[in-house]
């Protein structure tokens, strides 16, 4: 098991950029080089819609930004596209000077909220600019899965390319309100464009925890470690006894997978940024740190910050993304 220890928050947008009023959601970061981190987040404009930003930070001291991209990444989709209303990243895997980034695409609804899929960009001059895939998304909705499809994190293992993503399985209302159920679902690829979805559901929701979402699988050891966030479906805006926190499970195969206690020192606060809500982290290896990125409160509102971790087992081995 892995122990942390906060060290604070890094970014909240200050307002001042029409793209970028507020928010920065589901950080996701990429190791440019050996003293330069890169993260990218979403941000909201005047009208809601997301689009991705980014900030270098300093690999040795992660509180220390060194620059804020001008831009957006990308710009939204074409009308009618699956990422018109909302782009947010979810995951990067690295390949020499490719860089594949998972993102989210974002639709408004009529008769529920909002509806997600799953996009893919590209770069290649090792991760400053990106180009979209394609305009239509790498997994949406379908037969089997017809509500929406979230949140993945990718793996590649030699030839094998995996994904742990969360699928929607239906609404409820709730105070009048249409609310999401989803649970962690598993995909396999050749070459991490075209996905077999397998039906495997990895971790599931029960009486208590109708959501989970934002699985980040790593490789420990022997056995792979799955960091997630879960809440319960009333008030989980601003009740904190309802609202996100971090849930971790361990499995041998990355398929069948066991719940352990929530990680230590990932609770939320007593007061502050991360005192409602703790979501959608990042766990990598920097400089022989483990280093857990998250969102606070608000789903990325008050922004993100991150911990440091330290794993109890002797030995210890990482299959990078």
């Amino acid at each position: 098991m892995m122990r942390w220890e906060k060290r604070g928050r890094i970014f909240v947008p200050d307002g001042t950029r029409p793209w970028m009023r507020t928010h920065a959601a589901l950080p996701v970061v990429d190791q440019l080089d050996a003293a330069t981190l890169r993260v990218f987040f979403a941000c909201r404009d005047d009208e809601n819609r997301s689009r991705i930003a980014s900030i270098d930070l300093a690999a040795s001291d992660p509180l220390r930004v060194l620059r804020t991209a001008p831009e957006p990444l990308l710009p939204l989709g074409q009308r009618g596209t699956f990422d018109d209303n909302g782009m947010t990243p979810s995951c990067i895997v690295a390949d020499g000077q490719l860089r594949y980034l998972y993102y989210i695409g974002w639709n408004p609804q009529v008769t529920v909220s909002y509806r997600l899929a799953i996009g893919l960009a590209v770069s290649e001059d090792g991760g400053h600019t990106y180009r979209r895939c394609s305009s239509g998304p790498l997994l949406d909705r379908d037969r089997d899965e017809p509500f929406f499809n979230t949140a993945p994190c990718v793996v590649r293992e030699r030839e094998r390319w995996r994904m742990w993503y969360s699928s929607c399985t239906g609404w409820t209302e709730i105070q009048g309100r249409a609310e999401p159920v989803y649970h962690v679902k598993y995909a396999e690829s050749d070459d991490g464009l075209s996905w077999r979805r397998t039906g495997v559901v990895c971790i599931d929701h029960d009486p208590g925890i109708q959501a989970i979402g934002r699985p980040w699988v790593v490789r420990l050891g022997d056995c792979y470690g799955m960091w997630f966030s879960y809440r319960g479906l009333v008030d989980y805006r601003t009740d904190p006894r309802t609202s996100y926190r971090i849930g971790y499970a361990e499995s041998r195969d990355g398929l069948h997978w066991d719940r352990k206690p929530d990680p230590t020192g990932l609770e939320r606060s007593a007061e502050g940024w991360d005192s409602v809500m703790m979501a959608y982290t990042h766990i990598l290896r920097v400089q022989d740190s483990w280093l857990c990125f998250y969102n606070g409160n608000g789903f990325g509102q008050s922004g993100f910050g991150y911990a440091v971790g330290e794993d109890e087992r002797p030995t210890i081995r990482r299959v990078s993304a």
